[in-house]
């Protein structure tokens, strides 16, 4: 009982310790390339690569945030709510 308590525990100050959407995109507002997205937010959740592009995606407590970068650049960011279903 205890030790279900105690993960119980532990998995919600993990939640709770982990951004929002608005956090990730204040910390990359002045970002513009790949290396400074990586040094403001840390690697990403995933990545897709279709061609030239890349589709950066990092997990939040509320949804997530997309980056697409082309080449070295980051051209476009949007933020999503939970994937979850009701």
């Amino acid at each position: 009982m205890r030790r279900s308590m105690a993960g119980a525990l532990i998995a919600l100050l993990l939640a709770a310790c982990s951004p929002t959407k608005e956090d990730l995109i204040q910390k990359a507002r002045d970002v513009s390339t790949r290396a400074e997205l990586e040094k403001a937010l840390g690697k990403p959740t995933d990545i897709a690569k279709v061609g030239p592009l890349e589709r950066w995606t990092y997990k939040a407590r509320n949804g997530q945030v997309v980056f697409i970068i082309i080449g070295d650049t980051v051209t476009l960011q949007a933020a999503g709510g939970d994937d979850k279903k009701p």
